[in-house]
């Protein structure tokens, strides 16, 4: 598959720029120049690709910035409060579509091994290509279903709008280490799937942790799964 033309080079939009600082001021995360120079990039990678491959159904950039970037910003101070400061954490990243937020973690968190999973091979060559647009080194794409991949002994399996708990964890449950976590990414608390989980058996949730993104009215809140 032959990506859409690139435009390197081209300076990013001031206002955008602005609204990153301040939302990672919001956040209390430390992004340094060359973080935000790429996730920036990234935005735009996303933007100019969208026309071609309909990576996401969002095309205003404005809106990119607060519902992907900001969104998927919002977890990595609660990932890195779950990891060993500094500590080479294996991540995976399922139904990561157009690497949200798996290429957000890779660039915020370069000691982190980041895979994103999706069965979409296009959305899988996008993050493929930014790996190396970006000069992400610990970023990967597979393109393939979860389940058809071999256990991966992750710190943390993650998923944004993937599926429901039980579902997740039936699907995703493997590729966690014994002490490991299953992270979900969730608008409101989803007490019937939380109900479910809780009937199947073999993970239970530990932590519910609202989170508040930067300029966007939506409840968000993280679901922490451990095994029972």
């Amino acid at each position: 598959m032959s990506p859409p033309a690139q435009h390197e080079g081209a300076a990013p939009d001031a206002d955008l720029a602005q609204r990153l600082r301040q939302a990672s001021e919001t956040l209390d995360l430390q992004v340094d120049e060359p973080q935000a120079g790429k996730l920036l990039a990234y935005l735009a990678q996303m933007q100019r690709w969208n026309r071609t491959y309909n990576l996401t159904a969002i095309r205003d950039p404005r809106q990119m910035l607060v519902q992907h970037l900001f969104d998927s910003l919002s977890v990595v101070n609660p990932l890195s409060r779950a990891i060993e400061a500094g500590a080479a954490a294996s991540v995976y990243d399922i139904g990561s579509g157009a690497g949200l937020p798996g290429v957000v973690l890779a660039i915020m968190r370069p000691s982190w091994q980041v895979a994103c999973v999706d069965a979409v091979e296009k959305k899988m060559a996008f993050v493929r290509q930014m790996s190396g647009v970006l000069a992400l080194p610990n970023l990967r794409a597979l393109h393939a279903r979860v389940e058809d991949l071999p256990p991966a002994g992750c710190d943390i399996v993650i998923s944004r709008a993937f599926a429901s708990l039980n579902d997740f964890a039936s699907l995703a449950g493997r590729h966690v280490r014994n002490d490991g976590t299953l992270v979900a990414m969730k608008g409101k608390v989803p007490e019937d799937e939380i109900q479910a989980l809780r009937q199947q058996g073999e993970w239970q949730v530990q932590d519910i942790q609202a989170l508040q993104v930067p300029t966007l009215d939506a409840q968000r809140c993280l679901i922490w799964m451990r095994r029972s």
